[in-house]
């Protein structure tokens, strides 16, 4: 049995599965040869005419180019420069509508043609044995080369296969209706094709070159095979017309029985397909130095008066080819770009012609008629027995319509070629391969979704990693590694010898060290060496300038403690020097001194003020009081009657102890002591007037009182009132016996002794005690008037001393208040009603 390669030699051919026939519109376009188009008012250049990543701009706008120069440069996997289809000025660089069904914005240049059409210089080559295999890559790569046939394959990936290629397949069928760019192509440049084709068979060097033409195209084959006839690697094939013959899979099955797999490429069974348009490209790169700026289009149909092929500069608008081939458009016109089966119509006519566009067709109503109203599916099969990728339509597009995209692709969606035969024998009229492009694209969304996501889990997991490892780090930073803690014995042993060598010559430098500073005490004791001391006298001076600052500042914070006691003391010499004024004047008048000696008294307030500001001010209002009695003391001896309180000393040696405990209890006793004072001199006037003393000594109710406030300061507060109602009373009893009268009340004592024990039990009692008080007191009062009206003329003269207490024993009694202000409040209010009292008496002795 014959090998594959010598089947195929002997021109044996392979059946691919369905196909259909449609009516064949060649011999309107293939007449004519290809025509010269003049030079459009302007180029549209797309940025991405192929399959793979934009260029990366490397012009600007308002930048004059020439023919041929490079506008973009590759920046990318699968990337492409575009090129100037002529000289002129780049006007813009916008987005533009684009060569897609949706026709949706792309980033386009924009070129206005000067006329002139200058070349830039260019690089020919006439013998490609002298060019090195990536040399070559690399012009077909820089001139911008793509697959031609539809799909815009980069052609320089695949002329740098990696994988042996056994078959070089040159695809020059054409099988769609209408289109014949290829055909006139093959029969005009037959010699830049086959040059083109040795190019690729020095890259690739494959083992055979089969070129597959359908059998309807005769002159295209005879001037192939004349162009091939040096070349004995190459064979021209023509194959039956049958529709899609020209699909990559279906050739290669044809021409050499191979399948290609489900979801994979020719180069996967050593197979390499390459368009015939492409090949000349690669001709013109590589032998004349051209980029890719023009190619082929078929330009036909019932509308165009001279339907033909022409050169068409890539960029130019779709509506320059029709109107240059005498376009008449009919209602509802419609223009394809591509053939009747596999082309889509255009949204616009200024739409421009890119790297892949290969026919342009303008049919009237009767020649391509409108699709109907899509019907439901009979189930006929029609669709699958014409399918040449053995698929089954139905099934596609029922899923399709419903949007499970998972078995579309278990049932192979993506080896669907769009040919559209299923589409034109379906009888419904359903555009099934319209179904099949619109769930591929959202296939494909979905997919791209999915692996954005992915590489979002990994760069998120990947960034939890490190973030986990660093938080280690920092927690087993301070930490012992485990490579430290494992230490060898051996090792360990090391460490402790090298150890114990530090540890003994440390121990013979000490030896030494010792040895050196007996040397020197010895040298000192005879008296041969003299000690520096330099450095302790330093250190001395610096320990006595240390104490002489800490004796300053200790200095000046004493002053500052001092600055109160200085006031205090200072306001105690103002008083003194007042004092000692009026005992020099009473001298003067031939007195014996009132006052005890100054210094005495100093001394008792000195050492008040040295405990608290507060006592100092109790012991000056006590100080004046003193002196208030002793003046009263010294003119009761003058008229030679006897003392009637104890002695001054006595007095304030209890008052001290009383305010040695507490400075309310002082305030207490020294509002007791005004009262004592009042009331002396009251008993003296009543001596002075030879009459007996009506109430008990007062140092019995002062040491009662003084009793009663050594238990509690609302008690010492209740019996400073009632001290200060006696005095009151005690004056009145006083004045009624000067008129000779009995006393209508009882004794004070008596009635202090009562009101003292109320006032131990509870304060409210203290109050109504106090109530009751005032009261005996307006009865006597009243009382003492109608025995001053009796006796009118016993007394002329006024009641010697003071109605009202002195300002400063008011002010020495407000502390008392301190103790709680209601009961301050009625004993303010008593006082007030006292004054009054006290006022009127004395308008009723006034002799006027």
């Amino acid at each position: 049995m014959d090998t594959l390669l010598e089947q195929i030699e002997n021109g044996t051919l392979w059946q691919f599965p369905g196909g259909v026939h449609p009516p064949q519109q060649k011999s309107l376009s293939n007449h004519a040869p290809i025509a010269r188009l003049p030079l459009p008012e302007k180029l549209i250049l797309p940025l991405k005419q192929h399959i793979g990543a934009n260029g990366q701009l490397i012009v600007s706008k308002g930048q004059t180019v020439l023919k041929g120069q490079a506008l973009t440069q590759p920046s990318g996997n699968w990337s492409l420069p575009i090129h100037a289809p002529t000289s002129g000025e780049i006007t813009n660089i916008a987005a533009m509508p684009s060569a897609h069904p949706s026709a949706l914005p792309e980033l386009s240049i924009i070129l206005t043609p000067d006329g002139k059409d200058t070349w830039i210089p260019l690089t020919e080559n006439t013998h490609i044995d002298t060019l090195s295999h990536q040399a070559l890559i690399d012009i077909i790569h820089n001139a911008g080369i793509a697959g031609m046939g539809g799909a815009g394959f980069p052609t320089y990936i695949k002329a740098d296969s990696q994988r042996p290629v056994e078959f070089l397949v040159i695809n020059g069928v054409e099988c769609e209706p209408y289109i014949t760019a290829d055909d006139m192509l093959m029969r005009e440049h037959a010699d830049q094709i086959v040059k083109g084709i040795e190019v690729m068979q020095q890259l690739l060097t494959p083992e055979l070159i089969l070129i597959g033409i359908e059998d309807n195209k005769p002159h295209a084959i005879s001037a192939m095979q004349q162009a091939c006839q040096h070349n004995k690697k190459i064979l021209v094939k023509a194959i039956p017309t049958l529709y899609p013959s020209g699909g990559e899979k279906q050739l290669i099955r044809v021409l050499t029985s191979k399948e290609v797999p489900s979801g994979g490429i020719p180069a996967d069974i050593g197979v390499l397909v390459q368009n015939v348009g492409t090949l000349f490209a690669v001709s013109e790169a590589v032998f004349a130095g051209k980029p890719l700026i023009e190619r082929v289009v078929t330009v036909t149909g019932n509308t165009i008066k001279r339907p033909q092929n022409v050169w068409a500069l890539i960029g130019t608008e779709i509506k320059h080819l029709l109107d240059s081939q005498g376009f008449e458009p009919v209602d509802a016109q419609r223009v394809v770009m591509g053939g009747p089966m596999m082309g889509f119509t255009l949204p616009s006519v200024r739409i421009p012609v890119v790297k892949t566009t290969n026919c342009i067709l303008a049919p009237d109503n009767t020649e391509l008629a409108e699709p109907g109203e899509e019907k439901a599916c009979i189930r006929c099969s029609a669709c699958a027995d014409v399918c040449p990728q053995t698929l089954l339509p139905q099934q596609l597009q029922w899923f399709a319509k419903g949007k499970e995209y998972d078995k579309l692709e278990d049932y192979n969606l993506f080896d669907c070629i769009e040919c559209g035969a299923c589409s034109y024998v379906c009888p419904s009229e359903i555009p099934l391969v319209q179904y099949y492009r619109v769930a591929k694209a959202e296939i494909r969304e979905q997919k791209i979704e999915q692996v954005n996501a992915e590489r979002a889990k990994v760069r998120f997991e990947a960034r939890k990693a490190r973030l986990e490892q660093e938080q280690a780090e920092r927690k087993n930073r301070h930490t012992r590694s485990p490579s430290r803690a494992a230490k060898p014995a051996a090792e360990k042993a090391k460490v402790a010898d090298a150890l114990s060598r530090v540890a003994k010559k440390q121990g013979e430098q000490s030896a030494v060290q010792a040895a050196i500073e007996r040397a020197k005490a010895k040298k000192m004791a005879d008296g041969s060496l003299e000690p520096d001391n330099s450095e302790v006298v330093l250190e001395r001076a610096k320990r006595k300038e240390q104490a002489r600052n800490y004796k300053a500042q200790k200095q000046t914070a004493e002053v500052n403690s001092n600055d109160n006691k200085s006031a205090v003391a200072a306001a105690v010499a103002r008083a003194k020097a007042k004092k000692a004024a009026k005992v020099s004047e009473t001298n003067d008048a031939g007195d014996a001194p009132v006052n005890p000696p100054a210094h005495a008294v100093a001394t008792e307030k000195e050492t008040a003020t040295e405990e608290d500001p507060r006592k100092a001010a109790v012991a000056a209002a006590i100080a004046r009081a003193k002196a208030k009695k002793a003046a009263k003391v010294s003119e009761t001896n003058d008229t030679g009657d006897a003392p009637v309180n104890p002695p001054a000393h006595a007095v304030a040696t209890e008052e001290e102890a009383a305010t040695e405990e507490d400075p309310r209890k002082a305030a207490v006793a020294a509002a007791i002591a005004r009262a004592k004072a009042k009331k002396a001199a009251k008993a003296s006037e009543t001596n002075d007037a030879g009459e007996g003393l009506a109430n008990p000594p007062a140092h019995a109710v002062a040491t009662e009182e003084e009793t009663a406030t050594e238990q509690d300061p609302r008690k010492a507060a209740v019996a400073a009132a009632i001290a200060r109602a006696k005095a009151k009373k005690a004056a009145k009893a006083s004045e009624t016996n000067d008129a000779s009268e009995a006393p209508v009340n009882p004794p004070a004592h008596a009635v202090a002794t009562e009101e003292e024990a109320a006032t131990e039990e509870d304060p409210r009692k203290a109050a109504v005690a106090a109530a009751i008080a005032r009261a005996k007191a307006k009865k006597a009062a009243k009382l003492a008037q109608a025995n001053e009206a009796e006796v009118n003329n016993t007394d002329s003269q006024p009641i010697r001393g003071t109605i009202e207490p002195p300002i400063d024993s008011i002010d020495a009694e407000q502390p008392a208040t301190e103790v709680d202000p209601r009961k301050a409040a009625i004993a303010a209010a008593i006082a007030r009603a006292k004054a009054k009292k006290k006022a009127k008496e004395q308008e009723g002795n006034d002799p006027s």
